[in-house]
């Protein structure tokens, strides 16, 4: 732990996020997911209508167990107006153009993050099959949410997930790099995106309900969409974070099987400066704090 926890590896890590803009590349893959889900939720809300499924806006709902004004702000939001939703040509332009803006703001997370040359719209034949095999992941996560409840946290589910996750990662680098990202250069990311994400999907289970019934006392249906959003940029940030991490952990392990490993004195210094740092930066916030009480007593 002192050796992965340890300053200098931190500080990779960290700087590999910024070089990814990691803040920023999250809300743009946030908001992009948000265009392309929102009406792709829709369209197959009713389609699974139509066939005597659940409404999508009805599998969120128990998905996190909502109640009240966020129920029903979910419901105006993700369900479809009237008996029929018709697409038309307009509407089948703009949801093909959003689900693929999504999936190359996803494929340029992987070619930033691996130093990989731009592709762009040529590699639109891989961002189309890395749409079906999103679907696929959403509909068996949804699936096995659906099937072992939200008893506590929804801690089965998200365990049962997480090998799914970690090879929907691998499976979404492989294909939006056009597989010039080998797969075990992807497995760090993969399995840490997977813990850190099944982390995260139970944290969303106890926090989502009130964050929805929160905003949409503020901000009414709207405020449903503010709620989506808020939960997309933290999985988002859950992942390029994930991906900073592991692209760190592959290239640490690689330098140690290179016989590169630092010794151990080094890393106890490192965390003996640190500590020294911290001393000393808390002995002078108690001096300051201390000299500000005495000018206020004079």
């Amino acid at each position: 732990m002192t050796f992965w926890f340890r300053p200098a590896f931190a500080l990779r890590v960290l700087n590999r996020f910024q070089r990814l803009v990691g803040f920023d590349r999250s809300m743009a893959l946030a908001s992009s997911a948000l265009t392309a889900l929102v009406p792709l939720a829709i369209l197959l809300g009713a389609l699974a209508t139509h066939l005597g499924g659940k409404d999508v806006a009805d599998g969120v709902i128990a998905r996190y167990g909502l109640t009240g004004d966020g129920a029903e702000a979910v419901r105006d939001v993700l369900s479809a107006a009237g008996d029929s939703t018709p697409l038309g040509i307009f509407g089948a332009a703009f949801l093909l153009i959003s689900v693929l803006s999504f999936a190359r703001a996803s494929q340029r997370l992987f070619e930033q993050g691996w130093q990989l040359s731009p592709l762009s719209i040529r590699n639109t034949v891989n961002d189309l099959k890395w749409i079906m095999l999103l679907a696929v992941y959403v509909a068996l996560s949804g699936w096995v949410h659906a099937a072992l409840g939200r008893r506590p946290l929804a801690l089965a589910a998200s365990v049962v997930v997480a090998p799914l996750t970690a090879a929907f990662l691998i499976s979404s680098g492989r294909v939006l790099s056009a597989r010039r990202i080998t797969t075990r250069d992807l497995v760090p990311f993969a399995c840490i995106g997977a813990v850190l994400l099944a982390g995260y999907s139970m944290a969303m289970t106890a926090y989502l309900p009130r964050l929805f019934n929160s905003y949409t006392d503020r901000y009414g249906a709207v405020g449903a969409v503010f709620a989506m959003l808020s939960g997309l940029f933290g999985a988002m940030v859950t992942t390029v974070a994930s991906a900073a991490l592991g692209r760190e952990v592959h290239d640490e392990l690689a330098r140690i099987g290179r016989g590169e490993r630092p010794p151990e004195h080094e890393v106890r210094r490192e965390w003996e400066t640190l500590l020294l740092q911290t001393r000393a930066r808390w002995h002078a916030t108690r001096g300051q704090t201390f000299l500000a009480r005495l000018t206020r007593r004079r």
